[in-house]
C-alpha cells in the first residue's frame, strides 16, 4: 500500500511540475496575445488547484476525524474540472470570431453546469451518489451526477467539429486532442472509481492542447513579423531618394542632346532599377541571386552615369546558384554609395563578391569609403536593419558589418545552404 501511495504521489507531483511549467510559459511566452495569456493562466491555475486538492485528499484519506474537511475537498474536486468546460467554450467561440455572450452553445454549457452543481449539492446529503465512509465509494446514482458533465463535453465536441472550417488546423486538432480522450475518461470514471484518472487526464491533455495552440500562436507571430518586415521593405522601396530620381532624370535630359545613345542606356538602366524595386513590393519569397544582382547592376549603372570616374565597381560573383530575400544586395550597395561618395575625396571603389563556403552562400560588399563605426549601429539606418531582420526571418541568414584594416567598410551576408 505504501508503494502504491508513493507511486500516486510521484505521478501527482510530476503533474504539478508540468502544470507549473505550463503556467509559467503562459505567463512569459511573447507569442501569446493578452486575452490568450489570461485564458491559459486561469486555465492552468484551476488545474493547479485541482492537483493541490488531490494532495490534500490523499493526506486526509482514512482519517475519520477529518471527515468534514475531506467532504469539502471531494466537493471541490468534483466542482472545479467542469468549470474548465465553459472556459473552453469561450475560447472556441473566440477562435471562430463568434460573440460568446449571445451564444446558444455557451448558454447550454452554463445550464448543464448549473444542473451539475445542483446535483453535486444534493449529493452532499444523499449517499446514493457517492459515500465517504468507511472509504470513498460510488453509489448507484453516480452516473446521473456525471451525466451533465459528459453532456457538456459531447456538446462542445460537436460544436468544435461543426466549426472546423473556421478554426486553424492546429486549433482544431488541439481541441480534439483535449476533448475526445477526456470525454472517454469521464464516461469511464462515471461508472468505475479510478483514483487520479480525471486529474491525470485533464492535466496531460490540457498541456498537450496548450503546446499545440502555443506552436500555432508562435507561427502566427512569426507570420506577423514577416509581414512587418515585408512592409518595411515596401516602404524602403517606395522611399527612393528624391534627389537620386531628380539627378537621374536631369542627366537623361541633358544627355538626350549630348549623347543620345548614353541617354537611352541610362533610361534602360533606370527602368530596370524601378521595375526591380516595384517587383520587390509584391514579393514575400526568396528570389534568385541573379535577379538581385541585375537590380544592383542597374542601380550602379545609373549612379555611374552621374559620377563617372568618381565611382568604380568591381564584380567577382562566380557563385550565383542561391536565393535570398528581395532588396538585400541593392540597398547595401546603395548605402555604400550614399555614405561613401565624396566628390572631394578619392574615387569610391566598391567590390561585390560571392562564394560558396559549402555550408552557406556568402556575399561580401567592400568599399573604401569613410568606414562604418560601431556607434553607427545606434543611428537609424533603417535599410540595414530591415535587411538583417528579413534575412533572419526568411532564410535564417545573417549580416555582419566590420571595418577592414585598410579602412572602408565590409558588409558580409551569409545565407545557409538549403537542405
Amino acid at each position: 500500500m505504501n508503494g502504491m501511495l508513493l507511486s500516486v504521489y510521484f505521478v501527482a507531483g510530476m503533474l504539478v511540475l508540468l502544470t507549473m511549467l505550463g503556467l509559467w510559459v503562459a505567463a512569459v511566452m511573447p507569442g501569446l496575445d493578452r486575452w490568450s495569456r489570461s485564458f491559459f493562466i486561469s486555465f492552468f491555475s484551476i488545474l493547479m488547484l485541482c492537483l493541490i486538492l488531490y494532495f490534500f485528499d490523499m493526506l486526509t484519506y482514512d482519517k475519520p476525524e477529518l471527515l468534514t474537511l475531506q467532504k469539502l475537498i471531494v466537493f471541490l474536486e468534483y466542482l472545479l474540472p467542469p468549470v474548465l468546460l465553459p472556459m473552453l467554450t469561450v475560447y472556441l467561440l473566440r477562435c471562430c470570431g463568434e460573440k460568446y455572450r449571445s451564444s446558444a452553445l455557451l448558454h447550454t454549457e452554463l445550464a448543464l453546469g448549473g444542473l451539475f452543481i445542483v446535483l453535486l449539492v444534493i449529493a452532499q446529503f444523499e449517499e446514493g451518489f457517492y459515500a465517504m465512509q468507511p472509504k470513498f465509494t460510488y453509489g448507484p446514482l453516480h452516473p446521473l451526477l456525471m451525466a451533465p458533465v459528459i453532456a457538456m463535453l459531447l456538446i462542445i465536441l460537436e460544436g468544435t467539429v461543426r466549426r472546423r472550417d473556421r478554426l486553424s488546423k492546429k486549433h482544431f486538432r488541439a481541441l480534439l486532442v483535449f476533448l475526445i480522450p477526456l470525454t472517454i475518461s469521464m464516461v469511464v470514471s462515471a461508472f468505475v472509481y479510478i483514483p487520479l484518472i480525471a486529474d491525470i487526464g485533464i492535466s496531460i491533455l490540457a498541456l498537450t492542447m496548450f503546446i499545440i495552440i502555443l506552436s500555432d500562436e508562435v507561427e502566427q507571430s512569426l507570420r506577423q513579423e514577416r509581414e512587418i518586415a515585408r512592409q518595411h521593405a515596401s516602404i524602403m522601396a517606395l522611399q527612393m531618394r528624391p534627389h537620386f530620381i531628380y539627378n537621374t532624370m536631369t542627366s537623361i535630359y541633358y544627355l538626350c542632346d549630348q549623347d543620345p545613345a548614353k541617354a537611352k542606356q541610362i533610361t534602360l538602366d533606370f527602368t530596370t532599377y524601378l521595375r526591380r524595386n516595384f517587383t520587390a513590393l509584391e514579393s514575400d519569397k526568396l528570389i534568385p541571386f541573379t535577379e538581385e544582382l541585375e537590380h544592383t547592376r542597374a542601380y550602379l549603372a545609373v549612379e555611374h552615369a552621374q559620377f563617372e570616374d568618381q565611382l568604380l565597381v568591381e564584380y567577382d560573383t562566380p557563385h550565383t546558384a542561391f536565393r535570398l530575400p528581395p532588396l538585400t544586395l541593392q540597398p547595401i550597395v546603395e548605402n555604400a554609395v550614399k555614405h561613401g561618395m565624396d566628390p572631394e575625396a578619392e574615387p569610391l571603389h566598391i567590390t561585390i563578391r560571392t562564394r560558396d563556403t559549402g555550408a552557406a552562400s556568402e556575399i561580401t560588399v567592400t568599399d573604401n569609403g569613410p568606414g562604418y563605426e560601431a556607434a553607427d549601429e545606434e543611428k537609424p539606418r533603417v535599410a540595414l536593419k530591415n535587411i538583417r531582420r528579413r534575412l533572419e526571418m526568411m532564410c535564417r541568414g545573417k549580416m555582419t558589418i566590420n571595418v577592414p584594416e585598410g579602412g572602408g567598410t565590409r558588409v558580409t551576408v551569409t545565407i545557409p545552404q538549403a537542405k
